[in-house]
């Protein structure tokens, strides 16, 4: 313990941590604070201690999804995320590996992990997206969209917040009715379907996750649209033709920075002279960095989240303007929030569909990805690309009045399980 002692002395400032160790002994950190909650936690096993202190950023969550962590009513594990994470602020956080060996170490292991061939890009893809279809019932929105919803006013409804994040995107796509576009990583449908919807556009949907495609044309078939959305499970990189219209929202997350080259060389071949590209993504505020450990190893196999100067630099290599950039700060922050009620709420039925370890691992994800939102260094990029400048309008007043008028249009569905 007296390592896990060391450690969490020098760490917190704000807030309050007691902990007890499985000997009984007590340890109490940090000073009161309104914004903080004093977490009482307590260690069921001998092994914790030293399994958090040697690598806390992958020990802390297994120790935790190994139920030896016990978090005291009336708080929880979020509870207790979010009070670490205040500490540690920076990017990296102040629980990054020390020295420069293991500073070196866990940055190559990093970069290897990035490199993601088809057959390592669909095996990565499919364990994060191919789970049980009633997990993502039981804490998306109607729609299962996977990604950051858009808090017009953090009161919100999650169903109303992702509608609008469907207008605000498409907004920025500034289409017409029969364009042909082109949806890289396309989810469970929820995007190309609103689209053709809205615009009476072609849309062809490309995703890795063998479930999320037939989901997917489920969806297409059931409105009668599937001669015109249609989605393949198909590698980005073996898409053909030319669309007037790419978007890729959460794609570039599961790219790796090797593959960002390819990505920009072949969309820029997709997509028409006169045409738009939009990204939405996960980034970094600050410089190019390393995805926790935890993170790859149990959650997202292979992902990195970009700093934005890797992204537009690879933009700029392969001749696509950046006409439009906005950083999204709070939005993830209030999603995360929501979808880790959501999967508290059911607890005992994920606990069936998987088992009481995996619940745990599913609730640090989210408790953990709120707080690197919330307290520390990460944001939502959005970002237009262009091949000429004369493919949209000279100010940004046309993505106003259509995110308006699309606003004006839809009501969100009821969270069909809100009652249960």
């Amino acid at each position: 313990m007296w390592l896990l002692d060391k450690m969490l002395r020098s760490l917190m400032k704000r807030g309050e941590l007691t902990v007890t160790n499985h000997d009984g002994k007590i340890y109490h950190y940090g000073t009161p604070d309104p914004e903080l909650a004093h977490v009482r936690a307590r260690l069921t096993s001998p092994k914790a201690a030293w399994h958090i202190a040697k690598d806390p950023r992958v020990g802390a969550g297994e120790a935790y999804m190994n139920g030896w962590i016990a978090i005291e009513p009336p708080h929880d594990v979020r509870d207790l995320v979010l009070t670490i994470r205040a500490n540690a602020p920076k990017e990296e956080g102040d629980l990054a590996p020390r020295g420069p060996i293991r500073k070196l170490v866990s940055k190559a292991v990093g970069k290897v992990d990035q490199i993601n061939w088809r057959a390592r890009s669909s095996r990565n893809a499919k364990h994060t997206y191919n789970l049980t279809r009633r997990l993502y019932e039981l804490f998306l929105d109607e729609d299962r969209q996977y990604t950051m919803a858009y808090y017009r006013d953090p009161t919100n409804s999650l169903e109303q917040a992702q509608l609008d994040k469907k207008a605000h995107i498409a907004s920025k796509l500034y289409l017409k009715p029969g364009m042909k576009v082109l949806d890289i990583g396309c989810g469970w449908g929820g995007l190309a379907l609103y689209l053709h919807r809205h615009y009476d556009v072609d849309v062809l949907g490309v995703a890795l996750a063998p479930d999320q495609i037939e989901f997917s044309n489920e969806r297409a078939a059931e409105l009668g649209v599937a001669d015109r959305v249609k989605f393949e499970l198909k590698d980005y990189r073996d898409v053909e033709g030319q669309f007037d219209r790419i978007t890729s929202v959460g794609l570039i997350e599961h790219l790796g920075t090797p593959h960002y080259p390819g990505f920009f060389k072949h969309t820029h071949r997709l997509l028409k002279d006169d045409g738009v590209m939009f990204s939405h993504c996960c980034g970094r505020q600050g410089p190019p960095g390393v995805t926790d450990k935890w993170t790859r190893k149990y959650i997202f196999p292979g992902g990195y989240i970009p700093a934005l100067s890797e992204l537009v630099a690879e933009a700029e290599r392969n001749e696509l303007i950046v006409s439009d950039v906005e950083a999204m700060r709070y939005h993830y922050a209030l999603t995360l929030e929501e979808w880790y009620r959501r999967t508290v709420m059911h607890r005992e039925e994920i606990t069936a569909l998987y088992d009481e370890r995996f619940y745990r691992m599913w609730e640090f994800y989210l408790a953990g990805a709120e707080a690197a939102f919330r307290h520390g260094g990460l944001v939502n990029w959005q970002l237009q690309y262009v091949k000429r400048r004369d493919a949209i309008p000279m100010t940004r007043d046309y993505m106003h009045e259509e995110g308006e008028r699309l606003r004006a249009q839809d009501e969100p569905p009821a969270w069909h399980l809100a009652a249960e």
